[in-house]
């Protein structure tokens, strides 16, 4: 024990009431006691009476940190969830009543920094570069407590979740494997106006999917442009592999190619169509020419369908003859566009899911060219590799569609992988 000598005016005065009462305490037992008061017995009662106090006076202390100790373990210091990149703040309280000054460690590389701590409260700021669990320490002094009082701790966790385009691979498509093709793909045509009046581009993109890219699966979908400067005929051609299919990536390339080329073939002379397409323009509420404008469509846009149907079967039987045509399984959007002085004329084929749509944005205007295939279970479809899709021409007449705009934005087609995700 250290005692140091009492110098000021308030000091001498609290020993002088001590020993005052020291005095009167021990006269009281002496007295009860029948015994005689000396100076003597005053001093050793006064060393023992001091110590005694210092004693139980540290003890209160100690029972005084215990309880704010119990106290600050029972907080509910919870820190709200962080995500790797972007911006984090937080405030962690403790009241000024249980600590009155504390440090949070165990920061070091989250990028994250105690920013500020003030009137009990600790705040957390930063941009979080790394995803952890971290247990952090709050480290801390009671409330009212000496300053040499023992230094307390306190764990607090904060969690900092991942991006999650972190945790998805990006394992490219091994090379050796039948029909391989690559992980992404793209497309630009660039049409220029004729007569002053501009004309549409043409643009495409595929890119394999998440779920493809994070086991190393190849892109299932594929994609066929086509314009032809003379006759100002576009051809568009989108198809998507069955995911379930495992040639069907191929099925998909083989698909566009062939509905294409047969779109090409029979728009080289486009005369009788565009004829028709004339003659229902002028009369589109009149019966017979609205059917002889579906006949047109059905041994142009439908026959290029059929090409395509019979395209898969062909090259499965000619290079792949142990494999099934399911083997090949895809989808196919198929349309076809021309510009004429009273506006543009679409056609379009669709079988399986995705989506195909004209936009205007001027108009706030869409129209979807068909109704995609479903099934009784999420992703169940439609393929154009199935027979059954051309056994009756009602059936395949459904699946077709054609209508005269005035103009447009855009004339999309898409795989599921883009209209499930947009819409």
């Amino acid at each position: 024990m250290t005692y140091r000598r009492i110098t000021t005016r308030s000091g001498r005065k609290a020993l002088a009431a001590l020993t005052g009462m020291y005095l009167q305490e021990l006269k009281q037992t002496l007295e009860a006691q029948g015994k005689e008061f000396t100076p003597e017995l005053l001093r050793e009662f006064i060393k023992w009476k001091a110590a005694d106090d210092a004693v139980r006076f540290q003890q209160s202390y100690m029972d005084k940190e215990l309880i704010i100790r119990n106290r600050i373990d029972a907080l509910d210091l919870t820190l709200p969830n962080g995500k790797k990149g972007v911006s984090y703040s937080s405030i962690l309280t403790v009241p000024t009543e249980l600590a009155d000054s504390y440090t949070l460690e165990g920061l070091e590389g989250s990028g994250l920094i105690v920013s500020a701590v003030y009137d009990g409260q600790c705040k957390i700021s930063g941009v979080p570069e790394i995803a952890n669990d971290y247990e952090l320490t709050l480290k801390y002094h009671c409330a009212g407590a000496a300053p040499d009082s023992g230094t307390y701790t306190r764990s607090v966790r904060l969690t900092v979740n991942p991006d999650p385009r972190d945790l998805w691979k990006d394992i490219p498509t091994p090379a050796d494997i039948p029909y391989f093709k690559s992980d992404c793909d793209s497309a630009y045509i660039k049409v220029e106006a004729k007569d002053g009046c501009p004309r549409k581009d043409i643009t495409a993109a595929s890119r394999r999917g998440r779920s493809h890219a994070h086991e190393g699966k190849p892109r299932d979908d594929d994609f066929k442009l086509y314009y032809n400067p003379d006759n100002e005929w576009y051809v568009i051609a989108v198809a998507d592999g069955a995911g379930s299919a495992k040639f069907s990536r191929q099925g998909a390339k083989v698909a566009v190619d062939a509905a294409v080329q047969s779109c090409v073939s029979a728009l080289s002379d486009p005369a009788q169509l565009e004829k028709t397409i004339c003659a229902y323009q002028a009369n589109s509420a009149d019966d017979a020419s609205r059917k002889n404008m579906g006949d047109q469509i059905y041994r142009t846009v439908g026959a290029a369908a059929f090409r395509a149907n019979r395209a898969i079967h062909d090259f499965q039987e000619a290079n792949n003859p142990e494999s099934n045509v399911r083997d090949f399984s895809t989808t196919l959007l198929l349309a076809i566009c021309k510009k004429f002085s009273f506006g543009w004329f679409v056609a379009s084929f669709w079988v399986g899911d995705g989506a195909m749509a004209i936009y205007s944005r001027d108009r706030r205007y869409l129209k979807v060219l068909g109704e995609p295939d479903g099934g009784e279970y999420a992703g169940q479809t439609r393929f154009l590799t199935m027979d059954s899709i051309f056994s009756n021409p009602s059936d395949i007449m459904k699946r077709l569609r054609f209508s005269i705009e005035d103009d447009f934005t855009a004339l999309m087609l898409m795989t599921d992988g883009v209209s499930d995700a947009k819409f």
